[in-house]
């Protein structure tokens, strides 16, 4: 494995803009048949619109539990047991990492507001939340390794939006069971709608309804690209969180940075998936030469070594810069999804930075913290899109209604220059509604 080493002078350079450039394709599909993958997700989609449960069972029994039967919904005893089964210590750990996260999020809460006009008119907006959202889960190695952290992380900002159902899909092991520790998250939490099943099959579900699960107005959570396929094709029936790609970290330091933290850091994110991107842009020749020679050591002695590799070896940079407006520069213009700032001062540096999905101030705040514990979402933009994204929150699951109460002092001052312009775009009716007020 070599992580490739960039001195790049100028963002313009001909080698940033190849960069640029190789990591916007890096969404594509492994076998680069993007078209392939949406002709396949239509035909779940539509077989699930067609003929329901009986297309859920079939395919999960296809790809993921060759013998589950219905009902795929798991009963509240399933729930309670699991709950029960899983150790004091490790009960307290998700109860406190909820507790962080909700504190986040009940900050980030819209308040409805109204305006008064002299005339009377009242105008204003007002916030509701949505009546049912569905959360994709991922099963992790084929429910091995759940991933409480994605329960947690959608489930929370909907409870705070103020969603009454929510309802959780994720695919069962080849048993037809749920990892325990996914379900002792949901009981902790109060959800008590959890179905085993997943794959584009799932988020069909969730948009379209079955026999057995009702249909969602926001789908939420993280996928393969066959997930993100499916969500991206039913948006516009139901609202959807984001099109998400895979992982991506990108570290700004200078010479004060601690080159096996930031090699650490870096292999945190290489180790999702051959795809993930971790890069570093620093001003210090030394830091690049040793973060270089640690990332050989370290991903050495990961479990997921091979997926590491490949990711440094094929979407990795260390990338040198003269200075640090060079780097803020060449960071904003790659927009990643998680942003560290690993320099002297990063609070001087922050202001400067303009497009990442979450930024980690300082040594102290290494991406896995932001992941599980500190409290704000770990759905975030990628690929490029924190440039215009957010990442998943409360908003995700609220509505804004505009309110107007016009004054007949308002409506009858402004009659005719409301029907002139009516009149301009070929809206007689609409002219003459309001001239009758006039």
């Amino acid at each position: 494995m070599s992580c490739r080493i960039l001195n790049i002078k100028s963002p313009t350079d001909a080698e940033a803009l190849a960069l640029f450039q190789r990591l916007a394709e890096r969404g594509n599909p492994a076998d680069g048949n993007g078209q392939d993958v949406e002709n396949q997700v239509r035909a779940i989609l539509a077989d699930v619109r067609s003929r329901g449960d009986q297309a859920l069972i079939e395919r999960t029994r296809q790809f993921d539990a060759p013998n589950i039967e219905p009902p795929l919904a798991v009963s509240q005893e399933e729930l309670a047991r699991a709950a029960a089964s899983i150790s004091g210590e490790e009960r307290s750990v998700i109860v406190e990492a909820a507790s962080h996260i909700r504190t986040f999020h009940e900050a980030q809460k819209d308040k409805s507001w109204f305006i008064t006009r002299d005339d009377g008119s009242i105008l204003g907006q007002k916030i509701e939340p949505v009546d049912r959202a569905g959360l994709y889960v991922p099963g992790g190695k084929g429910g091995n390794t759940p991933l409480i952290s994605s329960m947690l992380m959608g489930a929370i900002p909907a409870q705070v939006a103020g969603v009454k159902e929510i309802a959780v899909v994720t695919p069962p092991r080849a048993d037809g069971t749920l990892n325990p520790y996914m379900l002792a998250a949901a009981y902790l939490l109060d959800i008590n709608e959890v179905y085993r099943v997943g794959g584009p099959w799932s988020i069909a579900a969730l948009a379209y309804g079955t026999q057995e699960i009702r249909p969602v107005d926001v789908i939420a959570g993280p996928g393969n690209i066959f997930v993100t396929t499916a969500k991206k094709l039913v948006q516009g029936k139901v609202g959807i969180d984001m099109i998400a790609g895979p992982s991506e970290i990108l570290v700004l330091a200078d010479e004060s940075a601690n080159a096996e933290w930031v090699a650490a850091d870096m292999l945190s994110q290489a180790e999702h998936d051959k795809l993930a991107s971790a890069i570093l842009i620093t001003t210090s020749t030394l830091l690049a030469d040793r973060v270089a020679a640690a990332l050989e050591r370290r991903v050495a002695e990961l479990p997921r070594a091979d997926i590491a590799r490949a990711s440094l070896d094929n979407w990795g940079a260390i990338i040198q810069v003269p200075d640090l407006s060079v780097g803020v520069d060449m960071a904003n213009r790659i927009a990643p999804e998680h942003m560290e700032l690993c320099t002297s001062s990063p609070w001087e540096v922050l202001p400067a930075i303009r497009h990442a999905g979450a930024v980690f101030m300082g040594q102290f705040s290494p991406e896995p913290v932001g992941d599980y514990y500190a409290g704000p979402n770990h759905v975030l933009p990628t690929l490029g899109t924190a440039r215009h994204s957010s990442a998943l929150s409360v908003q995700t699951f609220c509505k804004r209604t505009s309110i107007v109460a016009a004054s007949a002092q308002f409506t009858s001052a402004h009659a005719s220059s409301i029907a002139l312009l009516a009149r301009l775009e070929g809206l007689e009716a609409h002219a003459r509604s309001v001239e009758l007020r006039g």
